[in-house]
């Protein structure tokens, strides 16, 4: 970028959207793109990828096109930018014809500076020759991962964006996504023809986010014990099913908590409305299924929860990507047990998809689960899964903080597989883990098991233990389980070295008990709300100024963060601004909402001044 251009995209960023500088590597996406390059964007959710294809289509005379999956994405983003002074539309079926046929007129006549669409709209014959009657300054492709069919959020009308290379050859296009693996990197750049773009990756490391995986034993009292933590705040608690939702939803209830669900199996006027109030609300908990998210640009999430195991390490961090947006301390909880496994092995197993794809999927969960019983920092085994090496232990993640060892577990392992010869390979996990540990079961009664030579020879160590093995034994393939038997446990061949003793076992050393508080470290405790550093006049301020923008919000129809964000509103409460000069100098304040707003914020603290 020449450095008139350069100084142009500062001015953009100061005038349009409030920053005084770009983050990372944000400045040289805005170079490559505002020049005419192709790119493909890799940054972690929150790291301001929207920045890198908004600022050139400020630079560049014309239209940009920005392909989004949701229209509620597309909304907020549109919102947003309208708050900003940027002439923005959402093409979508929300429109009516009369709206529609009046945003094709204003495009026609150059007065949309950026266009959301959705990929099948935008695939549609019409808008295709719509757009090759006016002047296009670039496609920007949101959620670009979506066009992975190994990715967690594939959707095939995005493998049809291939044609924009081939019909609008000049006009730049840049990918973006906050989660791919070195594999869906490669597709995203073969299927939508982006070979030769300029890949920029950035960290995929969200150091506000502390990383807590705890295995199952009461699932809803150890979610409980959770939220107790997040008391006050928004937060996501994701289910795998939507009976799970409904009854984990009416549980919280009970206990006084103010949860929502969401799911496919909903209207989608219930739906919509119940997303409405988590992102205008506070304290809101939205308990979903991972429909739920794609769309949120909700920036004060203060925790995602998960009560059962994802599928991939891509959905995982997709998910836990939701919370903390604003820079602000967030917390990521995953509860998971030996029934997630063998449930979505299960589906792996009686899906229809070719067997590639069963590899792919089995490989995946296997790599999850390598990493929620990992003894090593969390963030250390994550970033390493996007290939990015972590220099250090985080200090910020349940391993850090509450460290437990590796230990020698070959001889309760063999202890194990024994049992499960012993009691005929026919036999699920609970039944074999009651024999193993010596209890008293009317189905142990029945089969006899309590005669056999193995039966209790367990009974010195805890269950965790057992079912921690159990988990690892199904993972490393030395288990197999009869999902159309009853879960039945069978061995395979590689379970005879370990019966041998020719392999050693090593489990994180389990648990003595389920915690209902974490120990005090670096990151830990509850994130506190966005107010809670501040003190008596500031905090008085920026309570006031939440009430506000509430009431703006309302009137607008827009969500809170739209008008503000948490992090401007506490800028202007520690700084008490006195005129226009001082409102200037705050981050996320424009031009266009200091003229907007400025006004009623002068008046406003200074009648808080004067009380």
């Amino acid at each position: 970028m020449s450095n008139d251009i350069q100084a142009q995209a500062l001015s953009v960023l100061r005038d349009v959207f409030g920053y005084a500088q770009f983050r990372g590597a944000q400045a040289e996406i805005v170079s490559h793109v505002a020049g005419g390059g192709d790119a493909l964007v890799l940054m972690p959710t929150g790291g301001g990828k929207s920045l890198c294809f908004q600022v050139p289509a400020c630079l560049r005379a014309g239209t940009a096109v920005v392909v989004s999956p949701l229209i509620a994405l597309m909304q907020d983003q549109v919102d947003a930018l309208k708050q900003l002074g940027v002439a923005s539309a959402a093409l979508n079926s929300s429109l009516s014809s009369a709206e529609q046929a009046a945003l094709e007129a204003a495009l026609r006549r150059g007065e949309i500076k950026l266009l959301y669409v959705s990929p099948e709209r935008l695939l549609q014959p019409r808008l295709l020759d719509l757009l090759g009657r006016i002047a296009l300054t670039l496609f920007a492709i949101d959620e670009a991962h979506c066009v992975s069919q190994w990715g967690h959020d594939f959707r095939p009308e995005y493998q049809g964006l291939s044609v924009l290379h081939e019909r609008f050859p000049g006009v730049p296009r840049i990918a973006l996504t906050a989660t791919a693996d070195p594999a869906t990197r490669d597709e995203i750049c073969a299927q939508l023809r982006l070979e030769s773009a300029r890949v920029f990756i950035s960290s995929f490391d969200r150091p506000n986010i502390r990383l807590t995986l705890t295995a199952k034993d009461h699932p809803f009292d150890q979610l409980l014990a959770f939220l107790a933590r997040h008391q006050g705040v928004s937060g996501i608690v994701y289910a795998l099913s939507r009976k799970s939702v409904d009854e984990t939803t009416e549980r919280l209830r009970a206990k006084g908590l103010r949860a929502l669900p969401y799911h496919a199996g909903m209207s989608a006027a219930d739906r919509a409305s119940n997303q409405r109030a988590f992102v205008n609300d506070d304290a809101v908990i939205m308990v979903a299924t991972v429909a739920f998210g794609m769309g949120i640009d909700k920036p004060d999430v203060r925790f995602v929860a998960h009560l059962d195991l994802p599928k991939s390490i891509e959905g995982y961090y997709q998910e836990i990507g939701r919370a903390g947006r604003d820079g602000g301390p967030a917390e990521a909880w995953l509860c998971y047990g030996l029934s997630d496994i063998l449930m979505l092995r299960r589906f792996i197993d009686e899906s229809q998809a070719p067997d590639a794809r069963k590899r792919y999927e089995r490989s995946q969960l296997d790599g999850l689960l390598a990493f929620a019983e990992t003894s090593e920092c969390r963030r250390i085994a994550l970033l390493r899964h996007f290939g990015e090496h972590y220099p250090q232990p985080c200090g910020n993640c349940d391993n850090c903080l509450e460290p437990r060892q590796l230990i020698d577990a070959s001889v309760p392992a063999q202890k194990l597989l024994s049992t499960i010869v012993r009691t005929g390979q026919r036999f699920g996990a609970v039944h074999v883990i009651n024999v193993v540990r010596g209890a008293k079961t009317d189905a142990i009664e029945q089969h006899r098991h309590d005669a056999l030579s193995v039966y209790g020879i367990g009974a010195v160590e805890p269950e965790m233990l057992w079912r921690t093995l159990l988990r690892q034994l199904i993972s490393r393939g030395a288990i197999a389980v009869d999902h159309m038997g009853f879960n039945a446990l069978s061995l395979t061949e590689k379970a005879r070295p370990i019966l041998r003793g020719e392999e050693q076992v090593q489990i994180r050393e389990p648990a003595k008990k389920s915690k209902k508080s974490s120990k005090s470290g670096k990151g830990s405790g509850a994130p506190a709300g966005a107010g809670s550093a501040l003190a008596g006049a500031a905090a008085t301020r920026f309570e006031r100024l939440r009430a506000w923008r509430s009431q703006l919000a309302k009137e607008q129809s827009v969500p809170p963060y739209v008008i503000f964000h948490d992090r401007t509103l506490l800028a202007i409460a520690e700084k008490n601004p006195r005129a226009n000069k001082d409102l200037r100098e705050v981050s996320g304040i424009g031009e266009s909402k200091l003229e907007r707003y400025g006004p009623a914020l002068l008046s406003m603290l200074r009648e808080l001044d004067a009380a």
